[in-house]
Parts: structure tokens; C-alpha cells; sequence
């Protein structure tokens, strides 16, 4: 989701346009107040921590942040008891490990969902919070009850703040294909999913592309990933206008998609602000992230593909009526995103968002923006339709649908 949508004029982005103003923020109080605003071990944190110093039956546990490989073989030697007893000892340690079995990690999610449930039901109570404070305790409540439903995959959980989440639509063990939708600014647990504009919301994006890609190819093994598992910009600001919580997100991303089951290939769907995460993580990505399709794009930090040092395909979508056109392309002093994606020289495959309105509505049904996407993860590529009359997006590229 991105609030960008609800006030689409604003000047196109005045923030950007007052550079000389956002330099003062960046040169004084604002820039060391976000940089330095760390506070306490976070539960996630806390977890990690207990779990670097635990055990299982005598055993030393490996580090929380080792290689995904080494925590794959470490999980792989231990037998399911062993494995539900570290999920319900360590569960926010294990549901957001990269390399540990994927249905353990939904078990050990479901399990820190309702802990972090039941504290939002104490806060509820809690006489020192405001009647606006209490509300919000009780939307976070209800929202990871819903999350906990035996049906939801969550992949990745983080009750702190305003929380990040992943989760899975699909078999990702046994799929062929993998995409993940990284979306924009002011996506946080309480907008993870909408049931107003629900295609606004990581959840119906991710949704409303799985099903497209079924109906693009109906024996297609995929999976599709809602990965809001950074801390993004709230609001149009400082935040952003510069990529310090994309630098932060593109190592999350990289880490993720590395963690990931199989070899199957990899396409990144990155919207709005998702798309300077996928700009900057794009040189360490690795080589099974074969597509980078970015819609409604302020820049990728970079001034052309050549820059993002990345062998995957760069696809670019921008709907005719959507306000980011009008943000200045350009990045000056750290302010700013670069050139952008859908211009000649920037050298993106240009693809139809046709049917698509406004800021949000490239994964709404119908539009040619989803349809494309959809080929685009199913390896149809001949069919993906350029925003050009001619096949120029089409041009050399190999390999058959898998």
C-alpha cells in the first residue's frame, strides 16, 4: 500500500521540489534524530538473543544470521519434535529465519502472532493509554488473530512498532516459479490488508497475482510472496525522499529471497517506494532473481539498467494518469531516486498498464498491468504486451515457461 494515492497532487511531491529545506532536516535535527532513534531490544531482538543462547537436547543452536544454507542443514538434522520444540520455545527467532523450513516457519509465526496478540489485549486495558492508543491495540489485536487462521502462511512476523509481515499464497516448497511483491510507503501490519481498495495492500496484490498467474498458465507450480517484511517510509517525507529505509530493506529482500527453498527462478514485483528497495538490492541479489518489474516508480536509484548491476530482466509500468510522473526524476545530495524507469534512456522493457487508474491500481483485475506481470511469472514472455506499438520489451530474451 502507499498513502502517495490519497493526496495525489501535493505539488508532485513537495518534498523533493524543497530540496534547500530538506537539506536543512538532512544537516541538522532530522537526519540524527532518525538515524539515532534505536531505543530497546525489540521482541524480535529478545528472541534472537534467547535463541544464540539456547539449546536443543545439549546441542548448541547456530547463529541466528548464519548463511541459509548452514541453518537448512542444522534444521534438516534435527527430527520433527526437535524442530516444534525449538518453534514454540524460540517462535519469533524461528518464523523470521532464513533457512529454516518453510512450514515451520508458519507454525513458529502462528505461535508468535497469538503472544502478540495477547499483549495487544493487555495494552486494551492498560489505563495509561489513550482511548485512541487503546483503539489502535485492539486493530492490532484482531488483526493478528485473523493472520493466526490455519489457511495463512505468514512468513516472516515483527510485532515491533508498526510491525512487518510476510506471507506465502501457494506451495513455495514445491513451486517452479517465485514472485514477490515488495510494495511503498506507509505498509506497516494494520495495512497489510485492506478489505476497502483491497488491491492497494500487499495482501490483495500478492493475491490478485497468483490468481492471474493460474489463469495465465492453470498448470503453473507458483508461489507469490506479500513480502512487507522492511520498515517503510510513512508518509511523503524525508524518509521518503531517500533511501535510507530502502538500504536497510534491500539487505532484508536480499537475505529473503537467498533463504528461500529450491533453485526455482525469481521475479520481483516492486511498487512505488518498493521499487528504490529493489533498485538498491538489486547488484547483490542473486542470479535466480531473473525479473525486476517496478510499477508507479519514483526512480531505482539509478540513471539506467546498466547501473543497478543486475543480470535480471528490468521491466517498468506506469498507468497514463498516475501522479508520479510528476515527481522530479533526479537525485541530488542523497535526495531523490534517479532517472525513471519508463523513459527511453533509462533502458527498462516498457510493459501496457492499460485499465490501470491512478497510483495503486497496477494489480487491480483486468488491467494489462497484472496480465503482464502474471506472464512475466509464469515465463510467458511472448506474450507480455509492450507500451510501445512495437515488441521492443520483447526483444532478446531466452528462455521457455516453466
Amino acid at each position: 500500500m502507499t498513502s502517495f494515492d490519497s493526496s495525489p497532487q501535493l505539488n508532485a511531491w513537495r518534498a523533493l521540489l524543497a530540496l534547500a529545506v530538506v537539506f536543512v532536516m538532512l544537516a541538522t535535527t532530522g537526519w540524527t534524530a532518525v538515524r539515532n532513534n534505536r531505543g530497546g531490544a525489540s521482541p524480535l531482538e529478545a528472541a534472537v538473543t534467547a535463541w544464540e543462547r539456547g539449546n536443543i537436547d545439549g546441542r548448541a543452536l547456530p547463529d541466528a544470521d548464519a548463511p541459509a544454507a548452514r541453518l537448512s542443514r542444522f534444521f534438516a538434522s534435527l527430527d520433527k519434535r526437535q524442530r516444534h520444540r525449538l518453534a514454540a520455545r524460540y517462535p519469533l527467532a524461528v518464523g523470521n529465519m532464513n533457512g529454516a523450513p518453510v512450514q515451520l516457519r508458519y507454525r513458529a509465526n502462528r505461535i508468535a502472532l497469538g503472544q502478540a496478540r495477547e499483549v495487544e489485549r493487555e495494552r486494551m486495558r492498560d489505563k495509561r493509554l489513550s482511548p485512541l492508543g487503546k483503539q489502535e491495540a485492539e486493530r492490532r489485536m484482531k488483526r493478528f488473530g485473523v493472520m493466526m487462521r490455519p489457511e495463512r502462511q505468514v512468513f516472516a512476523f515483527d510485532p515491533m512498532g508498526s510491525g512487518r509481515m510476510a506471507e506465502v499464497f501457494g506451495d513455495l516448497d514445491k513451486a517452479r516459479r517465485v514472485s514477490v511483491v515488495v510494495p511503498g510507503v506507509d505498509t506497516n501490519v494494520l495495512t497489510f490488508e485492506r478489505t476497502f481498495r483491497k488491491y492497494s495492500a500487499p495482501v490483495g496484490m500478492a493475491k490478485a497475482l497468483y490468481r492471474a498467474e493460474h489463469e495465465a498458465k492453470p498448470r503453473a507450480r507458483t508461489a507469490v510472496i506479500a513480502w512487507a517484511d522492511y520498515t517503510a517510509p510513512v508518509g511523503i517525507g524525508v524518509d521518503a525522499a531517500t533511501a535510507m529505509r530502502a538500504e536497510s530493506g534491500a539487505v532484508r529482500l536480499d537475505s529473503m529471497v537467498r533463504g528461500l527453498p529450491g533453485r526455482s527462478p525469481v521475479a520481483l514485483y516492486c511498487h512505488s517506494y518498493g521499487s528504490v528497495v529493489c533498485g538498491v538490492a538489486a547488484r547483490t541479489l542473486p542470479a535466480r532473481v531473473t525479473d525486476i518489474a517496478v510499477a508507479g516508480s519514483p526512480g531505482m536509484r539509478a540513471d539506467k539498467v546498466s547501473e543497478l548491476g543486475t543480470g535480471a530482466r528490468i521491466w517498468a509500468a506506469r498507468d497514463s494518469d498516475d501522479w508520479i510522473q510528476d515527481v522530479p526524476y533526479m537525485e541530488v545530495g542523497g535526495i531523490g531516486h534517479g532517472a525513471d524507469p519508463v523513459s527511453g534512456g533509462f533502458g527498462a522493457r516498457v510493459l501496457s498498464a492499460t485499465g490501470a487508474r491512478g497510483h495503486t491500481g497496477y494489480f487491480e483485475p483486468g488491467t494489462e498491468s497484472l496480465r503482464n506481470f502474471a506472464e512475466i511469472g509464469t515465463g510467458m514472455y511472448d506474450a507480455v504486451r509492450c507500451a510501445s506499438r512495437d515488441d521492443a520489451c520483447r526483444e532478446d530474451i531466452s528462455g521457455a515457461a516453466a
